[in-house]
């Protein structure tokens, strides 16, 4: 078998990585949340312009809104920037950013509340709005027991610190994506326990559907394991407020129609939960996280 351990180089320039998070995040709660927060969305407004993902928002924005002015998207592509900056500066934070803390609040809560209540597992559904780190922080207030997916960092030294992070605002189960966090989605749900995905981002094997009047490919697993389990499928968004507080919206649940066509039932519960992500965006679109390659490579070239 293949020795798959890193070399030196890449080992230490990881560790190095790792140790540059640790003085960040200690720096970073020596002060206010919202300066913290504040300092982020300066940095990233001045320096996002120049970073390798400011061609793919521009690209995004321009797909999703051809109608607008290009004075109109280049004020989207500022207010985007703020909002990913303040998000990674708070992520260290995160703890802070809870119900409990006075800075989330819900609507909608009593829905968590019925799911925590229930003998069936649900599947929450979101996408990357404002910070989406709050999301899982009202889920786990509300007393669902839940496991959040999530993808693996390559720096395993930074990967413990994010899964140690999030515990430290009471998210402690993780089911990595991939064929092992398949089964172990699978066994939690069979334990009657909920799972949560942010379904917003591509999945180039996943189901196409409509998005801003493109086909994009989304993963169809969330509406696959709902229809499998009889479970409800819960839509959730969050929303920035000023001063880094949230509106976490619990919304109605997606209705999914079980005709016994699997494959028909999965691309409509699919393109009702790209519908709703996209309705969401254009709500607040200065929420979203624009840096990511959504649509095909085509629409890129």
């Amino acid at each position: 078998m293949a020795d798959r351990r890193p070399s030196f180089s890449r080992d230490l320039t990881w560790r190095l990585e790792a140790l540059a998070f640790d003085v960040a995040r200690a720096g970073a709660r020596l002060f206010p949340i919202e300066g913290v927060s504040a300092v982020g969305g300066w940095l990233f407004r001045k320096l996002g312009r120049y970073t390798r993902s400011a061609g793919i928002a521009a690209r995004n924005i321009e797909l999703a809104f051809p109608d607008w002015t290009a004075e109109d998207r280049a004020a989207l592509l500022d207010a985007q920037w703020d909002n990913l900056g303040r998000t990674f500066f708070e992520f260290p934070l995160t703890d802070r950013l809870t119900p409990a803390r006075g800075r989330v609040e819900v609507v909608g809560r009593e829905r968590l509340v019925a799911i925590a209540a229930a003998d069936k597992p649900a599947i929450l559904i979101s996408g990357h709005f404002a910070n989406w780190e709050v999301m899982a922080a009202a889920i786990v207030d509300a007393g669902v027991p839940c496991r959040v997916t999530y993808r693996a960092a390559n720096n395993p030294y930074f990967d413990r610190r994010i899964i140690k992070t999030r515990a430290r605002y009471g998210v402690t189960l993780f089911a990595p994506k991939g064929g092992i966090g398949s089964r172990e989605l699978l066994e939690t749900l069979k334990e009657g326990q909920s799972v949560s995905f942010l379904n917003d981002q591509k999945f180039s094997s996943g189901v196409a559907a409509p998005f801003f009047g493109r086909t994009v490919h989304t993963a169809g697993a969330p509406t696959r394991v709902a229809l499998r389990f009889g479970a409800v499928l819960q839509p959730m968004w969050v929303e920035r407020l000023p001063k880094a507080r949230f509106r976490v919206t619990v919304d109605e649940p997606i209705v999914l129609v079980n005709t016994g066509d699997r494959e028909t039932d999965v691309h409509a519960g699919v393109a009702a939960i790209n519908a709703y992500v996209e309705e969401r965006i254009r709500r607040r679109p200065a929420d979203w996280f624009w840096v990511h390659k959504r649509w095909p490579d085509a629409d890129y070239r």
